[in-house]
């Protein structure tokens, strides 16, 4: 068997730690392996690279001798767990989880975790993370080189979060646990001690009483009617146009979606809805505040950025996984051929004006996307006089969209 102990944040690991395990090999972190005493005897591993030490643990199973392994706080949770039962079977495992880093940051805050979103950063692509945190008002982040404190902090100066920078947690000497401006902290050099990094959301940090634990559960419905927006003059991309948008666009948890000449935001605030972040790009002052307003009477957070494209994406400083486009004028085809540029996975582009479809489409497929599109046509059931329904039809739309190629090895669009 492989006994793996998580050490937990709530006190520092005591001398029993190792008790009725007896273990032949100890293979855990240096400062796990200095804070117990080992029995005489004991051959230990000091854990860097995860390999040699899983060859290590397979040489001491297979003469039948047993082995311990040290973590910190619940091995179970973003922990050593997975890969020792995906190279030897959970049911070689005996666990016994220690507090983790996040129960106990938020416990030292008193505030409830069951309604956070827990994403690593560590030893991945930070933008996950950073795009979880804009989008979520309750983040847990478990940090890793090149994705800590000062990079969130970075990358989220333009958020209304705090950040709780919680370092070297359950060690009575070091322990700190700072709330800081993301500004704040994209300033300071933090160290090796920090345990996780919570993002909030000041105004919704105190959720709702939730039965399902993690992210809020998606929406019962989307593509909302019309009248679920405010919006000037019917300018609102409509329900039926939006569904096949929301479809080709893909937006969930960890993307980052641009709404382009967002009008009333309503694309937009769909995306949030539905888990993304998203930024919406408006060039009329009224339409800003439009916008703000409609976030905020869906409750989520949508970034507004008060400018023309394709000027104001040059501002815009992290990709996008998917763009859609709703305005533009004769700035389209250069529109689209921005957003191409830098949209990582899919752009949609809605259109009214049929002379505009062959300049999108070939902005599209000139930036390396192969391209659909449909012409949409629908009509309405409307009241007659007399009890009785007619059908009343809405302008027809064009909506294009283009996915990405994949890539050959060498880098060429296939």
């Amino acid at each position: 068997m492989i006994t793996v102990v998580g050490t937990g944040t709530g006190a520092p690991p005591g001398e029993d730690l190792l008790a009725g395990a007896e273990p032949a090999l100890v293979v855990g972190g240096r400062r796990h392996l200095d804070a117990v005493r080992l029995p005489d005897g004991v051959e230990t591993v000091v854990l860097g690279a995860l390999a040699p030490a899983l060859d290590t643990i397979e040489e001491y199973l297979a003469k039948d001798r047993p082995v311990v392994v040290l973590a910190s706080g619940d091995p179970g949770f973003f922990g050593i767990v997975r890969a020792l039962a995906e190279r030897f079977g959970p049911e070689r495992l005996d666990v016994r989880p220690g507090v983790s880093s996040v129960a106990t940051a938020f416990a030292r805050l008193g505030l409830t975790w069951d309604d956070a979103v827990v994403v690593s950063a560590h030893g991945r692509d930070p933008r996950t993370a950073v795009n979880v945190c804009r989008a979520h008002p309750k983040v847990a982040v478990l940090t890793g080189p090149g994705a800590g404190p000062a990079e969130l902090g970075a990358a989220l100066r333009d958020s209304r979060r705090a950040l709780v920078v919680a370092s070297a947690l359950g060690d009575p000497q070091r322990e700190r646990v700072e709330r800081v401006t993301p500004a704040e902290a994209a300033a300071r050099d933090w160290g090796t001690a920090v345990s996780v990094v919570l993002c909030l959301d000041p105004e919704r940090a105190l959720g709702a009483v939730r039965t399902v634990a993690g992210p809020a559960p998606g929406p019962a419905g989307w593509a909302l009617d019309e009248a679920g927006f405010a919006h000037r003059d019917s300018m609102i991309t409509k329900f039926e146009v939006r569904a096949l948008a929301l479809a080709r666009l893909g937006p969930r948890l960890g993307d980052l979606v641009w709404d382009v000449g967002a009008g009333s935001g309503s694309v937009a605030v769909e995306c949030a809805r539905l888990g993304a972040a998203a930024v919406a790009v408006e060039k009329a002052p009224d339409g800003v505040e439009r916008i703000r307003a409609n976030a905020a009477a869906h409750g989520v957070d949508v970034h507004v950025v008060h400018g023309a494209a394709p000027d104001a994406l040059t501002g815009l400083a992290d990709d996008p996984d998917a763009v859609f486009v709703g305005g533009g004028g004769r700035e389209l085809p250069a529109i689209v051929s921005a957003c191409a540029r830098r949209a990582r996975r899919t752009v949609v582009v809605a259109m009214a004006a049929l002379d505009r479809v062959p300049a999108a489409r070939e902005a599209l497929t000139g930036a390396g996307f192969s391209c659909d599109g449909v012409l949409l046509q629908s009509s309405r059931l409307a009241p007659l006089p007399g009890d009785v329904t007619r059908l009343a039809a809405t302008n027809p739309v064009f909506l294009l969209w283009g996915v990405r190629k994949p890539r050959d090895p060498e880098g060429v669009s296939q």
